[in-house]
């Protein structure tokens, strides 16, 4: 019972969190430029504008079941459900470009093989070593700062911060899943709550270079499968035996081609982006 309680509050989540996702895309993209040497006049750019706060409040509303799903169902489950969230955003952004497409239909088909090997079910894990989660959120922070400076320039636009704003989210969902077992865990707390913020930053930055696909939908293939595989490397979260192993290995690749493809389109980032806010 606990388990189907915590997948609905995860399909809950995501969808909550992608449609404000698409709100504050669709609001930042218009608004003055962000910079970071001004981050209280950013900020203040940000909540006076009605509709990107309506966005922000519906995603701090998704985050909320998705700290409840966490509580109740395994890592890897939590994550295949919510991963769903590319349906809602590819809905909502309503995208003619056909990369884009082919990005959004490898990822549907993953997440249908990931709902399939459900079916095999997981194993519930463990709280994880403090030591292996450590690492990985540091490891998360590296690979995200090259996604937001020196990679970013080989992507579409937008689709670098996207990617690290992605990377960030997942590490804070890892920093998360550790915390709900509480005890020394909860020293996690600080360091989940810095990356969930610096992923915000890098997310509304990258709002107003890109798409809502380049973005938010990267980010969103990001922050869901990152998990999935330390479900397994930190938490103990076992594959099902046999084919449906297979077939979840296999959605997990699918998933990650889709973003890829999604953050590749082929296009170079405008040079007219301002020089203070990293792009």
């Amino acid at each position: 019972m606990s388990l189907a309680a915590g997948l609905l509050l995860a399909l809950g989540s995501a969808g909550a969190i992608n449609w404000g996702y698409f709100i504050q895309q669709q609001a930042a993209s218009k608004l003055p430029p962000l910079t970071l040497r001004r981050p209280l006049r950013s900020l203040w750019i940000l909540f006076r504008n009605r509709r990107w706060t309506a966005g922000f409040f519906l995603g701090i509303g998704g985050w909320t079941l998705y700290v409840g799903a966490l509580a109740l169902a395994p890592l890897s489950l939590v994550q295949a459900a919510s991963a769903g969230g590319i349906g809602v955003l590819a809905l909502l952004a309503r995208t003619r470009e056909p990369r884009e497409r082919l990005g959004v239909g490898l990822s549907i088909v993953g997440l249908v093989f990931l709902g399939a090997s459900l079916v095999g079910g997981t194993g519930a894990g463990r709280s994880g070593s403090i030591t292996a989660t450590a690492l990985w959120l540091a490891c998360s922070a590296a690979v995200a700062a090259l996604a937001a400076f020196p990679v970013r320039r080989l992507l579409v636009p937008g689709a670098g911060l996207g990617a690290a704003a992605g990377i960030l989210y997942a590490a804070g969902d890892v920093g998360t899943k550790a915390a709900v077992h509480g005890g020394a865990r909860l020293a996690f707390v600080p360091a989940l709550l810095a990356c969930h913020g610096l992923a915000f930053v890098a997310l509304q930055f990258g709002f107003q270079r890109g798409g809502p696909l380049a973005t938010a939908g990267v980010a969103t293939l990001l922050t869901n499968s990152l998990p999935i595989a330390a479900g397994l490397a930190i938490f103990g979260e076992s594959l099902p035996g046999g084919a449906l192993g297979d077939l979840r290995l296999v959605a997990f690749a699918l998933v990650v081609v889709g973003a890829a493809a999604l953050a590749t389109q082929g296009h170079t980032e405008p040079a007219s982006l301002p020089a203070e806010a990293p792009g």
